[in-house]
């Protein structure tokens, strides 16, 4: 399976930034961008890939143990940015942004203790993806305009496993598709 570890907002939240990316999507040249849909938003904390079957229990055990030793914490999203001269454009994320970055520190050691190659350890930069481009793409319109969002604040109460399925039928501007296939409540509430 595909897996990776993710904080997803909720539905009061993604509501929110809907409707900030349809105003997006109303800026000149926003057809040249593949908007990712609201079932893809989400604040990956750790991408595992591939993970082979017979791994998929320790790693959920670690995730959940990672899980019951963070504690809640409150967050928004806002603002937001670019990677790769407009390859993603993305929202960034407020409120206790370092609590987001331990929960992903924990959630990659979980993944390296439970055997499933994670490659070399990036700084983690909270983000959630609202659009891609397969070439460079000034977004800089984009940028601008999501410095003035920020969406209500929640609590972040559970860390999720999510398991994503790329697209297969080669139709133009299809979504992979995501299914959770497993939560843990933080500081084990819940």
């Amino acid at each position: 399976m595909r897996l990776f570890a993710a904080v997803l907002p909720p539905e009061g939240v993604a509501h929110e930034l809907a409707t900030e990316v349809d105003r997006l999507k109303k800026l000149p040249g926003a057809d040249a961008l593949r908007w990712t849909g609201r079932p893809g938003w989400h604040f990956t904390l750790a991408f595992y890939g591939e993970v082979d079957d017979d791994v998929i229990p320790e790693l959920s055990a670690r995730l959940e143990r990672a899980a019951g030793r963070s504690a809640p914490f409150a967050l928004a999203v806002r603002g937001g940015g670019q990677f790769g001269h407009g390859r993603a454009l993305w929202a960034g994320a407020a409120g206790d942004v370092p609590a987001l970055r331990l929960l992903a520190d924990r959630a990659e050691a979980a993944a390296r203790k439970a055997g499933v190659p994670m490659g070399e350890h990036r700084r983690y930069k909270a983000h959630l993806t609202v659009a891609r481009s397969r070439s460079d793409v000034d977004v800089r319109p984009y940028v601008s305009a999501l410095e003035e969002f920020t969406s209500r604040t929640w609590t972040v109460g559970e860390l999720a496993l999510v398991r994503s399925d790329l697209p297969r039928s080669g139709v133009p501007g299809e979504q992979p598709r995501y299914e959770v296939v497993a939560r843990w409540a933080l500081g084990g509430a819940g």
